[in-house]
């Protein structure tokens, strides 16, 4: 089964918590603080696998989390760090952030491993805490939580050229006969539903690979049928073949096709219409010599003062087949051959000390000037407002993090309310 979409939730490793003891040795009845600090969160790398074609595995299981790091130890001992989770994906995947569809990721390329969410820190051990008017913390820092994305996977075919076309034009018969490709080939009432790749080896032509993108219909560039799952495979090609039924088999108007799916193109993406294309004018030996002929000058008449070169084309005969390769291939040979690589739009990453942001804000209903964030939210986890000492770490905390500075920024006066989660403090330097 073909599938070019999926859904995931991916996440990294939580860093292990630093540890909390003491030496105990005999002889040593004052031994210092001796906890470890805890291991490095697994980290989630995505990577190339060259012998996958689909995405039907992440149907199936559609979680992913790396694995935690270990809590630190005594002795000074550092807690084992996470196994890394390394998911394997066909080259053309596209990762987007779900909420916003924003690219994160394409794995195509040079982009053959990459590692996507990096796992959490592992936390200090109290052995870091020591001071000398502290020579006995009993508090160590929690491990940094692990990264977690819910990713939309688009397989985006990597190919040279695209082959377009109405559906029952030939586009199946007509990969068959110029690559080793075997697509199913039979007079469908709609449409095939999945593209096919081939590697065109005819003759003296240079090779290239060349893709069967199922059917298009008017309003695909909407998502009318299955517009939006079709037109995302021919972002990547460089050169477009637009593929007629020139004897007008199923009816159609054959100039008419080629701006109906020019129109899609456009409403979907402008540079794809921009791209080269060529007319493959099929189906002519269903007709007369003189009614080929007739229908031939019509679409040069056409297009070619466009700058788009027909060819008359039998995938029966093969006729004018050799001539269209050629036509494709120095094409090819003018344009940069530089693999078609989306941009990342979203970088996931944390803040320089590793950690999501803090923000401050003030409520001018409630009066109160409110601080909060993960880091926070961790510190007051373990720290003693209630102890002289532990108070005396809160208020260094919120200085050397800048805090303070951001407070002043919004004008805080000495007496104002400052809440953070469930504590309320007034304001004095």
């Amino acid at each position: 089964m073909f599938v070019d979409r999926a859904r995931i939730y991916v996440k990294s490793g939580d860093g292990g918590n630093g540890h909390i003891s003491f030496r105990r040795e005999k002889y040593v009845p004052d031994g210092g603080p001796d906890g470890g600090d805890g291991g490095k969160g697994g980290d989630v790398i995505f990577e190339i696998d060259e012998g996958m074609n689909t995405l039907a595995n992440f149907r199936h299981v559609r979680k992913y989390k790396a694995e935690n790091g270990k809590e630190g130890g005594k002795r000074r001992c550092t807690g084992k760090s996470g196994e890394d989770l390394v998911i394997r994906v066909p080259r053309g995947t596209v990762l987007k952030e779900s909420d916003s569809g924003k690219i994160i990721l394409d794995l195509s390329g040079d982009n053959t491993r990459v590692v996507l969410l990096k796992g959490g820190r592992g936390g200090l051990g109290n052995m870091h805490f020591a001071t000398a008017k502290m020579q006995a913390p009993k508090y160590a820092k929690p491990g940094q939580e692990g990264l977690e994305l819910y990713l939309d996977m688009e397989l985006k075919v990597i190919a040279d050229v695209g082959l377009l076309g109405f559906p029952n034009v030939g586009k199946s018969t007509f990969l068959s006969c110029v690559s080793n490709a075997r697509p199913e080939i039979a007079n469908y009432p709609f449409t095939t539903l999945t593209p096919h790749l081939g590697v065109v080896d005819f003759e003296d032509v240079d090779g290239f690979v060349i893709a069967d993108i199922p059917g298009l219909i008017e309003g695909a560039s909407e998502g009318v049928g299955l517009g939006h799952d079709f037109l995302r495979h021919i972002e990547r090609t460089r050169v477009m073949i637009h593929m007629i039924d020139a004897a007008s088999v199923e009816g159609r108007d054959p100039i008419e096709d080629v701006y109906a799916i020019n129109r899609e193109l456009k409403k979907y993406n402008e540079a794809l219409a921009e791209r080269p294309q060529v007319i493959a004018a099929n189906k002519l030996d269903c007709m007369t010599e003189d009614a080929a002929e007739e229908v031939l000058d019509k679409l040069k008449a056409e297009f070619e003062p466009q700058g788009i070169r027909v060819f008359p084309l039998s995938c029966v005969t093969k006729q004018g087949v050799k001539e269209l390769l050629y036509c494709v291939r120095d094409i090819l040979s003018t344009i940069d051959q530089t693999p078609v690589v989306f941009e990342p739009e979203l970088v996931i990453q944390r803040d320089a000390e590793g950690e999501a942001p803090f923000t401050v804000e003030y409520d001018p209903a409630e009066k109160v000037y409110r601080v909060e964030g993960p880091r926070i939210e961790k510190m007051l986890g373990y720290t003693n407002l209630e102890a002289e000492k532990g108070f005396l770490f809160f208020q260094k905390f919120m200085r050397e993090n800048g805090i303070i500075e951001d407070l002043l920024s919004l004008g805080i006066n000495e007496g104002d309310t400052v809440q953070i989660y469930g504590h309320m403090f007034e304001f004095y330097q």
